[in-house]
């Protein structure tokens, strides 16, 4: 190569001090060549030779160069794909409808649905829908499910996420509500219910009052025009909104001119019950009307004219004119000893409590599930529902309240008393008891001098 170069030079210089146009030819390069011609051509052969020797590549051996360029972590890379989208659809729960149903109409398929269901801790708030309730179901862009939203109740919801591997977990979420305490009163003019919702009062928690009181007055006969009633309750509150009545904590009534007092408390053990103020229990061992909802259409009466009979055929029992349908309640802890159907009492049930007390229920439209011979139920237990089966002109419970075999008349009868408050628990009661019925007295004797917005002033 440097004699190449050298050669070229010389030429280069020779045009220049002739001041002539150099032309390119291998002929004039010749004369310019510092070696003979032959030698320069051998050495050009050779160069050429070791130039190709050094490109050719080798036998069974490549060699790869991979640059790779550096760099830096860059830690606000998004692992996510930004066109990636979720889709939400909401189902509500029809009449009919199957949580089946549901999951085919969401799109999501009954077969997500049953490996679902295979997990126990899911299916069982799964299977429990309602009309009404709402599903939300959320696909992302490949349609594949990846969450399900839904209510329970007002307060309690789930949330069943599935991962990418179809697992599947759930989360339940419960809202406490905001517990406000209430004050209500009245005086009656007519009927109980009329004048608790005078009073602002829920026909829910105006049943409440009635049954607190039920065992000490009937309220089908008892009530008197001009007759009180005062009680402290709670309401439940969620983000404002009333959500749906507490329990009462504390109640007063005046019936012709006697007073009572109930107050709900709760002993160390857990349990609550309403007691005097004395600690004696306001519940009896019989409830002294097994209906809430009725009217007395024909009383106990040993003379009575039958009005289907057209004959004086002795009326053993008290019969409540209500719609049918009604539930009837069991008036005492007891055994059903009968359970039958007769052309005279139609539908009937018979409860013994303990050895001397048992109680009849007749004309019953069906009967319950608890209504099997030699099965136990508990007072307030839903026995079976009013009717007007076997020999009657409407619908109507008839009711025999018997003592040693003997028929009495329900509506007079004295009624065993339950259990007081256990000695141990008294002293807490006395201390509490004091509290609460002070607390009533002041809202019942601010009430009377005449300040109305006792509520808004709590």
């Amino acid at each position: 190569m440097h004699i190449i170069k050298k050669m070229l030079i010389n030429y280069f210089k020779f045009h220049q001090s002739q001041n002539s146009k150099a032309i390119m030819n291998i002929e004039s390069l010749f004369k310019f060549c510092p070696l003979p011609r032959a030698h320069f051509i051998a050495v050009i052969a050779c160069s050429f030779l070791v130039l190709l020797v050094a490109l050719w590549p080798s036998q069974g051996r490549s060699v790869i160069v991979e640059i790779r360029p550096t760099i830096e972590p860059d830690t606000n890379i998004e692992l996510f794909d930004n066109n990636s989208t979720l889709q939400q659809i909401s189902e509500t729960v029809s009449p009919g409808d199957t949580i089946s149903t549901l999951f085919e109409r969401s799109g999501a398929g009954v077969t997500t649905l049953y490996s679902l269901l295979a997990d126990e801790t899911i299916k069982k708030p799964l299977e429990k829908i309602y009309p009404g309730q709402e599903f939300i179901f959320t696909f992302n862009n490949d349609s594949i499910l990846k969450k399900i939203n839904f209510n329970e109740s007002n307060t309690v919801s789930y949330s069943i996420d599935i991962d990418n591997d179809k697992k599947a977990t759930i989360t339940r979420t419960e809202r406490v509500p905001d517990i406000q305490t209430k004050y209500a009163t009245a005086t009656i003019s007519s009927s109980l219910f009329l004048a608790g919702a005078e009073a602002g009062l829920t026909d829910n928690m105006i049943m409440q009052v009635a049954n607190v009181f039920g065992w000490d007055i009937d309220f089908a006969l008892d009530i008197r025009e001009g007759d009180q009633f005062s009680l402290l309750y709670e309401e439940n509150y969620l983000d404002g909104k009333k959500l749906s009545d507490g329990q009462i904590l504390a109640a007063k009534f005046i019936n012709n001119g006697r007073q009572y007092t109930a107050l709900r408390y709760t002993d160390a053990s857990g349990h609550t019950d309403y007691y005097s103020p004395d600690g004696k229990s306001m519940r009896k061992a019989f409830l002294r009307t097994p209906l809430d909802v009725f009217r007395i259409s024909s009383s106990f009466n040993p003379s009575r004219m039958h009005p289907v009979l057209n004959r004086i055929v002795a009326h053993k029992g008290t019969d409540y004119a209500a719609p049918t349908g009604t539930p009837i309640k069991a008036s005492g802890d007891g055994k059903v000893i009968k359970a039958y159907t007769s052309a005279t009492y139609g539908n009937v049930v018979v409860l013994q409590h303990g050895e001397s007390i048992s109680t009849l229920y007749a004309h019953m439209s069906k009967f319950s599930k608890y209504a099997r011979v030699g099965k136990r139920v508990k007072q307030g237990q839903i026995i079976g529902y009013v009717g007007t089966t076997g020999r009657s002109n409407g619908p109507h419970l008839h009711y025999e309240f018997r003592v040693n075999g003997v028929h009495k008349n329900p509506q007079t009868v004295k009624l065993p008393t339950a259990k007081p408050l256990n000695s141990e628990y008294l002293a807490d009661f006395n201390a509490y008891a004091e509290n609460l019925s002070g607390q009533l007295e002041v809202y019942d004797s601010a009430y009377a001098a005449g300040l109305t917005n006792l509520n808004e002033a709590n």
